[in-house]
């Protein structure tokens, strides 16, 4: 096994980007009603059919929140199909007069990504009892008909739908790569036993949240990217706090800032900015 490559195959699907933005209250105040609601049913138009997403295929979303706490007051997330499909989002929402009172704070860019521990593991053993020389063509080849046959099966998980839940928590994290403790030098029989462990304790609140991974490397400046959906905001404390005991988070886990928000319905806007957040808004699902 210490011959075999160290690196896990990765399946990739939606682009994502996350923005953060500063609302000037201020200057919006001081607009004439009039103003403000040609503003917001503006905006309505331009948001409404990428909050609704592709019927069939891939859904190619955008998610509104209000952000909850001081890092800012709005944040979008975004799928799309490709890093340029992300970048037309955002000039699509730097064209509406509402942007002209957005202030971004922060950005996040990623893609949604699966690791491939256990596949990667047989299929690197596999092929190496066959006496194929790594990275051969021969190699090459089958390592693509394996990541082909995931993708097709992983495509929803690939390329999903953004939960309708309640509350989004979003945090970046890396590795580390201290120098007692580097992920990276870890074997990758070390690492998989450590993710399955890690994975596990996810999977016992499948029920409650849902998770969805983001790979960043050569993206951003963390490596991975990490949203919960759920209902019960709590569950984001319990859960992020028994993985803090898991040996992949105690030892190799390093994490960025928190970001978390409530669901806002684009047609729910105009109430936002009158600064109510309905039952009905906090209740979309």
């Amino acid at each position: 096994m210490a011959e075999l490559p160290p690196v896990p195959l990765t399946l990739e699907g939606s682009a994502t980007l996350h923005q953060m933005f500063r609302f000037r209250w201020k200057e919006w105040r001081s607009l004439p009603s009039w103003h403000r609601e040609r503003i917001a049913n503006e905006t309505i138009r331009a948001l409404h059919p990428t909050e609704k997403g592709a019927a069939e295929g891939h859904p190619n979303q955008s998610a509104l929140f209000s952000q909850i706490g001081h890092k800012g007051d709005l944040m979008l997330l975004h799928f799309r199909d490709s890093l340029q499909d992300l970048n037309r989002a955002e000039l699509q929402l730097a064209q509406t007069e509402l942007f002209d009172y957005l202030e971004e704070r922060h950005s996040y860019v990623s893609v949604v990504e699966l690791g491939l521990y256990d596949s990667s593991i047989k299929t690197y053993t596999a092929l190496a009892e066959k006496g194929v020389e790594a990275f051969s063509p021969e190699w090459n080849t089958a390592v693509k008909e394996v990541i082909a046959r995931q993708t097709a099966a992983m495509a929803p998980r690939l390329f999903p739908r953004i939960p309708s839940a309640k509350y989004l928590c979003f945090y970046p994290m890396d590795r580390r790569r201290g120098e007692r403790n580097n992920w990276y030098s870890a074997s990758m029989p070390e690492r998989q036993r450590m993710m399955q462990d890690h994975g596990a304790i996810g999977r016992r609140y499948a029920d409650e949240v849902r998770q969805i991974i983001t790979g960043s490397i050569g993206f951003d400046d963390w490596e991975w990217g990490v949203d919960l959906f759920a209902d019960d905001p709590l569950v984001f404390k319990k859960l992020i706090y028994e993985m803090r005991f898991d040996e992949a988070s105690s030892l190799y886990a390093e994490f960025g800032q928190f970001f978390i928000g409530v669901r806002l319905p684009i047609q729910d806007l105009p109430l936002w900015l009158n600064g109510h957040l309905t039952e009905a808004a906090v209740a979309h699902s």
